[in-house]
Parts: structure tokens; sequence; C-alpha cells
């Protein structure tokens, strides 16, 4: 099979859509009884010298759609969805002890397996419980949380929460609890505070390849009313105020399919062009909430951008008020993460668009939409 090369399915993207597994020297993928003859615009190898294709006619681009790449994922095979994956939120199995403190349980298992994240592009993923990124913890500021780590895949692995904890449940190489080994078992426990949008990834060395691999998800702390008064309440589910609120979870990350210290395929939620082919309904008039974090390896910065509407942010979700307001784009380096929140009450029906806000991110991968409805 032929390298999977960045800058050959860039360059296959201008001239043709993007079309990750036919760069890659895979079979084409087209819609059942299609051939290529169907298609017209889509050349399935990159331009020969790799110089820059001619500028193609209206009737080349026949074959062209959103979703930018042929054909689709099995997420049957893969056993898991973003499009599920996109609103799942895991409040694990809770218990309230004598002096009423709340104790939330998780079980989490690092797993060794293959997902595909483009049509006919697999990856030999390291897992939290089979899926990239990993399930969504959620919790009630001030709980008791006991996770409940299992290593059942063939290298050494930690799970290293972002928040507050002794340094014995950090979960990093050579301090306190360090690497769980292939077999063994540990239980992270620790108060959840701050309240915010949070994450945790496996932090045993060489870091990068833990990262990059696919062991990373979210963590969200809901704040309590009690303390932080009414202006809580609308994140809090457990409140009237919050339930109009549609939120979702959205994990930017990429792949490196080569091994070579650079990213091929781009994704909000793992899936390259997942949410165009699949796009998010939203009900126009109910406001969003996006829970967003940047796990993406090997490249310093990425971004979200807003078609058509303006967000206000809130860094790292530990405030109230937001710490910008009325933007369209955000930046986040690695580990940073934030809350969006916006709405389309003002808007017509129809399908808006968000993506990373660098060209490459979004050709490789990375931008979906919202179907306002």
């Amino acid at each position: 099979m032929d390298r999977l090369d960045r800058r050959a399915l860039l360059r296959v993207g201008a001239s043709g859509g993007a079309l990750v597994g036919a760069a890659a020297g895979l079979p084409l993928l087209l819609p059942p009884g299609g051939t290529a003859a169907d298609h017209p615009g889509h050349e399935t190898t990159p331009p020969a010298g790799g110089s820059a294709p001619e500028l193609a006619q209206p009737e080349e681009h026949a074959g062209h759609s959103l979703s930018a790449t042929l054909g689709d994922v099995d997420v049957a095979r893969m056993g898991f969805d973003p499009s599920v994956l996109v609103s799942a939120f895991d409040y694990g199995e809770a218990t309230t002890m004598a002096d009423g403190t709340v104790v939330r349980e998780f079980e989490v298992n690092a797993i060794d397996r293959e997902i595909e994240i483009a049509p006919g592009v697999f990856f030999p993923a390291w897992t939290f419980n089979g899926q990239v990124p990993g399930p969504t913890l959620r919790a009630n500021e001030g709980e008791r949380l006991r996770v409940h780590f299992g290593n059942g895949s063939a290298h050494p692995h930690t799970m290293h929460f972002h928040g507050i904890h002794s340094a014995f449940h950090d979960g990093v190489t050579g301090i306190g609890r360090s690497d769980i080994e292939p077999g063994e078992r540990h239980v992270y426990e620790f108060e959840a505070k701050p309240f915010g949008s949070h994450l945790y990834h496996c932090h045993s060395t060489p870091l990068k390849r833990h990262i990059h691999k696919g062991l990373y998800g979210s963590y969200i702390v809901n704040p309590d009313p009690k303390r932080h008064g009414d202006a809580a309440k609308r994140r809090h589910p457990d409140h009237p105020e919050s339930a109009e609120w549609q939120e979702f979870v959205m994990v930017m990350n990429a792949f490196d399919t080569t091994f070579d210290a650079g990213n091929e395929v781009y994704a909000v939620n793992t899936v390259a062009f997942h949410y165009m082919k699949h796009p998010i309904p939203v009900d126009r008039a109910r406001p969003v909430r996006v829970y967003l974090s940047n796990l993406v390896e090997f490249d310093l910065v990425n971004s979200f951008h807003l078609h058509a509407n303006f967000f206000d942010y809130y860094d790292t979700g530990t405030t109230l008020e937001p710490t910008l307001r009325t933007v369209d784009t955000i930046s986040q380096v690695q580990g940073q993460r934030g809350i969006l929140e916006f709405s389309y009450k003002d808007h017509e029906p129809g399908l808006y668009m968000f993506h990373a806000h660098v060209s490459e991110f979004a050709e490789l991968g990375w931008m979906g939409v919202f179907d306002v409805r």
C-alpha cells in the first residue's frame, strides 16, 4: 500500500474532494452500484510531481459534495458512533453515604483496538472503553469520584485528570500510583472540583505517543447552585432552568497514520467529516452549549469557527460569566478547553457549518454542520 501522505491528501482535495482512501492507495469508495465514471472530477492519485493542479472547469465538479469523502465509516463495526458520542454523558453509578456525601463511581478500561477514522482508513488505536475519545465523565461539584481503571492493553497506562486531587492519584509516570501495568487495576479517587469543562488522558511516557494513539476524553463538573447562586442553575442538569439547553461534547483530535510525527487526518470526535455526512440536529428554539477541547498532538494550535453566528466563550468553563463575548472563532492549544454558548433563534432553518479555521485541518476532515430545524 502506498504511503498516506498529508500533502498528497490536500492535492487530491484540491482536484477532487479530499478522497482520503484514494490518496492512501485504498479502493475508491463509491455509493452502491457506482463506478469511477459516475463521479467525474475525482482523481484517485495526486498530480505528478506534486505541482499545483490546474483550475478545474465547473463541469468537472459534478462529483463534489459537502461530505468531502466517498462512502462512510462502519460505526457498527467500530463499536461507537460519533453521532451518539456528541451528546452522551456518563454519570456513572451514584450512592449516598451516611454523612450525605454522594459517591459517584465509573468503570474505565484501556483497550487496544483498530478504529476507522475515514472511509477505508484504519488506525491502531489505544482507547478508553473501546472508543476515541473516551466516555464523557460527568459529575456534580463536591461529589466524591471513584474511577475504577483496568489496563487491558499491552502497554502501561494511567489516567490523569485535569482538576484538583492528590499527587498519589495524579496518574503520572514515576509519581504516586504510577503506571498501571497490563492486567493491573487502580482506583483513582478525588473530589469533583473545580466546576468546569475538563479532560483526562493517559500520562505514561512517552506522553505524545499515548495521546496521539487515542487515550483521552472529556470530564465535566457541574457547578453547585448552593455555592454559586442562581447563575449556576443554567449549567446544572438537575434544575429546570437548564432543561432548555442542547449540550454537545466536541473533542478536536487528529491521527498520524504514518507515525512520522505529522497528522494526516483531522476530526472532531474522531471520524473525518462525520458531521458533514451526519449533521447534528439542533432545535432552533433552544440555546446550544458546546464543551470543546483540543487533544491534537503534533500541531501547536487548533481552532473552532462557527459560521453565520457568534458565541460566548467560557475558558475552562470555571467561570459563570463569559471570558469572551460575541466571537465566532476560538483558538486552543493542546489540553485547553472551554464552553461555547449560542443560539439560532433568530436564524432561518438550514445547515450551518462549523470547522477548524486552519484550512489544512478543515480539508483533511475537521468540519461539520448543525442542522437547525
